[in-house]
């Protein structure tokens, strides 16, 4: 007895001094992928020191954080299509708009440490859809042309091979063309005739099978000098006309004979009539007459049958001057 008795304390002592084990959250799996419109499940166990029933929360982070589960109920678009077994969540049928960061919170009051909490990311895939292909009708010989192919939708992003005339095109140390295999571009430096073909471009991520777009033919043809000089000719013959036309029309009053009429009445100058002013000067008896004339200019002309002209010799000039 006596030794039990020295024992006794110590015991008691290590129990007190026991470590606590606080509430302790965690995950199987911190990063999930699936495909789209399959079921995708974020789990999270946890372990407490004395709570046996821990309030669990699920919450989506974005711009916000709204709640997923909370309360024992899923909440907004979750709510009908997700189940939970313990803390782990499974949401059926996930689409792009459930991708994201979620995380499980596990509060157990009594616990020393209350609050535990994991995050787990969810990423969905999408397989590749039919790409958008950009494809020219046709091109000149010598030039540079861009072929370009592109799935926006694809997650992971797509890559890309191109066909020609249903082969795949590969490239080469000769090759005059260069194939981007992430971006979809099929440049070619210097097209040739031989470029002449049908193309299609093939979209893959390795989710899903393969999108091709629908094959287009683009035609390389060759440069007509002889054409293009003649073009230039015309055009510039059809300039030099309209343009000597133009000035043409516009010497003839053209233009100006077509301009809107005022609305105000015209109204027609005074006629003017034609006055004659005759100042004969003598100095000396053998000096010829002067006559000064100021005329000013009529509409119409005065006859010289109904007109005396001023300048005739005056009736009482001396007979010795000669006329004017």
């Amino acid at each position: 007895m006596e030794g039990t008795s020295l024992y006794l304390p110590i015991v008691v002592l290590l129990m007190q001094c026991s470590p606590c084990s606080p509430v302790t959250v965690s995950t199987s799996n911190h990063n999930v992928e699936v495909r789209e419109f399959t079921d995708a499940v974020l789990s999270c166990m946890f372990r407490t020191e004395k709570d046996q029933n821990p309030r669990i929360e699920w919450k989506k982070k974005g711009k916000g954080v709204s709640f997923v589960y909370y309360d024992g109920h899923f909440r907004g678009p979750f709510e009908g299509r997700a189940s939970i077994d313990g803390a782990t969540v499974t949401l059926h049928r996930v689409t792009q708009d459930d991708a994201g960061e979620y995380r499980c919170e596990i509060s157990a009051p009594f616990d020393s440490v209350s609050l535990g909490e994991t995050n787990v990311t969810l990423r969905v895939l999408v397989p590749p859809h039919t790409p958008a292909c950009d494809i020219p009708g046709s091109a000149v010989t010598g030039s540079k042309v861009q072929l370009r192919c592109r799935d926006q939708q694809s997650i992971p992003p797509a890559t890309y091979s191109w066909y020609k005339d249903n082969k795949k095109i590969t490239h080469h140390a000769n090759a005059t063309y260069v194939i981007n295999t992430h971006t979809g571009v099929l440049e070619f430096k210097s097209v040739a005739k031989e470029d002449s073909g049908r193309y299609s471009c093939l979209a893959s991520n390795g989710i899903g099978s393969p999108k091709m777009c629908e094959a287009k033919r683009m035609t390389i043809e060759d440069v007509n000098i002889s054409a293009v000089v003649a073009a230039v000719v015309v055009i510039c013959l059809l300039v030099v006309i309209c343009s000597c036309g133009g000035l043409v029309l516009h010497r003839n009053g053209f233009f100006t004979r077509h301009r809107g009429r005022s609305n105000v009445n015209y109204v027609p100058p005074p006629q003017e009539v034609s006055v004659s002013l005759c100042v004969s000067v003598f100095s000396e008896p053998h000096v010829d007459a002067v006559a000064l004339t100021v005329a000013s200019s009529s509409s119409r002309r005065i006859s010289n049958t109904h007109s005396r002209s001023c300048c005739e010799t005056p009736a009482f000039l001396p007979s010795f001057l000669p006329p004017l």
